[in-house]
C-alpha cells in the first residue's frame, strides 16, 4: 500500500482562475514541490495552462505528477449548465492528457446557503423538481467523466452550497451509480458541516477514491457559524489552520486508510485568501511536515 502526498492550488488561495490576486500558476508548482509535495492538482480550469506540452514539462521538470482537477461549479443552478459542462469537459481533457486520475465534482457556493454554512437544520432545501435537476447534472458529468475519459470521478461535498450536509450526500450517493460516482471526502468540510469524517469514510470505504487533507479550527468555526459568515470571510478569518493545529483526528484518519489499504493520493488543500497575511509556502511546508511527523 502506497498513500502519497499531494497539494493544490486552492491552498495558495487560487479559487478562481481569473482572480487578479492569484500567484502564477508557476510559482504554485515551485513552492509545491519547495514545500516537499510530489504532486499537484490543476485548480480551476484556466489557471495552468491547458496546452499539454506547457504544462508537462513544467510538471517534469519539477518532478510533480498531476494528481486530479476539480470542478467547482453551480450544479444546483441550471442556468449555467452550458458553462458547468464546458469547464468539465476541458479539464477532462487536461487530465487525460497527462495521466491524472481524479475528477472531483463540486457543487459551488449558492447564495441560499452561504448563511447557513455550519447549520444544518436552518439550511434551504432545494424542492422536487431541483433536486431532480441538481441529480440529471452530477450523473451526466459523472458518466462523460468515467465513460469516456476514463477517469475516477467522485463527490465532494462542500460548505454553502448544497451538496454540504451528511444527509444531502447520503442521498445523492444513493442516487448515483457508484460506478459513474465515487466520493472524495474531505476532513475540513466535514467538520464545518457537522459530522465525522473518519466515521463517514468508514461508512463508505468501499466508495471511497480520494481524500482531501483539510483541518478547521474549532475556535473560528464557532464564531462564523454563529455570526453566518459568508464562506469567503471565514477563509480570511482562519477557518481553515494548519493540519494538526484544529479538530481534524489526523492519526485516526490515517489508521483508517491503512486498514482499508488505500492505495491512492491524500491532497492537502487548505483554501486560504490569496491576500492573507500568512505565507502559503510556509503553510504547506508545515502541514507536509505534519504528515510526515504522523506517519504519512
Amino acid at each position: 500500500m502506497t498513500m502519497k502526498i499531494g497539494n493544490a492550488p486552492c491552498s495558495w488561495g487560487v479559487e478562481f482562475a481569473d482572480d487578479p490576486r492569484n500567484p502564477s500558476w508557476a510559482r504554485v508548482l515551485d513552492e509545491c514541490k519547495a514545500a516537499g509535495y510530489d504532486g499537484i492538482e490543476t485548480g480551476p480550469i484556466g489557471f495552468m495552462p491547458e496546452d499539454p506540452t506547457l504544462l508537462g514539462d513544467a510538471l517534469a521538470s519539477r518532478g510533480l505528477d498531476l494528481i486530479g482537477g476539480v470542478v467547482f461549479r453551480p450544479f444546483h443552478d441550471p442556468a449555467k449548465w452550458d458553462e458547468l459542462k464546458d469547464a468539465a469537459t476541458r479539464t477532462c481533457k487536461s487530465l487525460l492528457a497527462h495521466g491524472a486520475k481524479h475528477l472531483v465534482l463540486i457543487d459551488s457556493i449558492s447564495p441560499r446557503r452561504a448563511s447557513t454554512a455550519g447549520r444544518p437544520i436552518e439550511a434551504e432545501q432545494m424542492n422536487k423538481a431541483e433536486w431532480d435537476g441538481f441529480i440529471a447534472r452530477f450523473l451526466e458529468i459523472s458518466r462523460m467523466g468515467s465513460e469516456e475519459f476514463g477517469l475516477t470521478v467522485s463527490l465532494h461535498p462542500h460548505a454553502a452550497g448544497f451538496m454540504d450536509f451528511e444527509d444531502e450526500i447520503e442521498r445523492l450517493l444513493a442516487a448515483i451509480d457508484a460506478k459513474y460516482l465515487k466520493l472524495c471526502l474531505d476532513t475540513g468540510h466535514a467538520q464545518y458541516a457537522g459530522f465525522d469524517p473518519v466515521s463517514f469514510m468508514k461508512r463508505h470505504r468501499n466508495r471511497l477514491s480520494y481524500v482531501h487533507f483539510k483541518d478547521i479550527d474549532p475556535a473560528v468555526r464557532a464564531d462564523v457559524v454563529a455570526n453566518r459568515t459568508d464562506f469567503y470571510k471565514a477563509c480570511a478569518q482562519g477557518i481553515f489552520c494548519n493540519l494538526g493545529k484544529g479538530m481534524t483526528d489526523f492519526r485516526a484518519v490515517r489508521q483508517l486508510l491503512l486498514d482499508m489499504d488505500y492505495d491512492g493520493w491524500c491532497t492537502v488543500e487548505q483554501d486560504c485568501d490569496p491576500a492573507g497575511p500568512t505565507s502559503p509556502v510556509d503553510d504547506a511546508r508545515a502541514n507536509r511536515n505534519y504528515l510526515g511527523s504522523i506517519g504519512f
